[in-house]
């Protein structure tokens, strides 16, 4: 891996050994926002909007988000592919789901200096969530969804250099680490 801001010391063997199968830099000037992906999550098609400190509106307005990670300057995208029995394997893609959520905790708990962590879908950390009624349990552990940011997820794969479908019978998903290459005291950290 190279060396950068937010995870100087993480090697490729590490990165496997997270779970994860896949990554690549970009810049974050190469993220291909869309209204139309926003438009889905806030027509619920997904299910959690409105439901979840990951997921619109809490996340913000879609010109927010967009600011947001345009703050930034680099990217580190990544994603790990699951084993279906078939395309229809429901519970199988539930599972990755859950399974990747913990790379995403393995990979967080590594990283270092500011930096924003996104993953695909909602938060499936608590059984329900506390939005809006309550602040987040787990604000430090909260990574909202890529689609909720108005990212297409299939153009960032390709800008980053990373297949968007493994194949057959596989569920593939995708987070980011949006990063600083150059050193900056007025952002806040990533990780504790």
């Amino acid at each position: 891996m190279k060396s950068t801001l937010f995870a100087a010391d993480i090697s490729e063997k590490d990165l496997e050994l997270m779970g994860i199968t896949a990554f690549g830099y970009i810049s974050t000037l190469e993220i291909v926002f869309s209204q139309e992906v926003r438009r889905i999550c806030e027509e619920n098609q997904c299910r959690n909007y409105g439901k979840t400190w990951a997921c619109p509106p809490a996340v913000g307005t879609f010109e927010e988000c967009r600011a947001e990670i345009s703050g930034y300057s680099s990217a580190f995208v990544f994603a790990s592919v699951y084993r279906l029995e078939n395309s229809f394997d429901l519970k199988g893609m539930m599972q990755g789901h859950r399974q990747f959520k913990d790379v995403c905790d393995r990979l967080h708990e590594r990283l270092s200096g500011p930096c924003l962590l996104l993953s695909n879908e909602g938060c499936i950390r608590c059984r329900t969530c506390t939005y809006p009624d309550a602040p987040c349990r787990f604000p430090d552990r909260l990574f909202p969804s890529l689609e909720g940011y108005g990212i297409l997820v299939n153009k960032l794969a390709e800008a980053a250099g990373i297949s968007y479908q493994a194949g057959a019978n596989t569920v593939t998903y995708f987070g980011i680490v949006c990063y600083y290459k150059e050193p900056r005291t007025d952002a806040v950290p990533c990780a504790k």
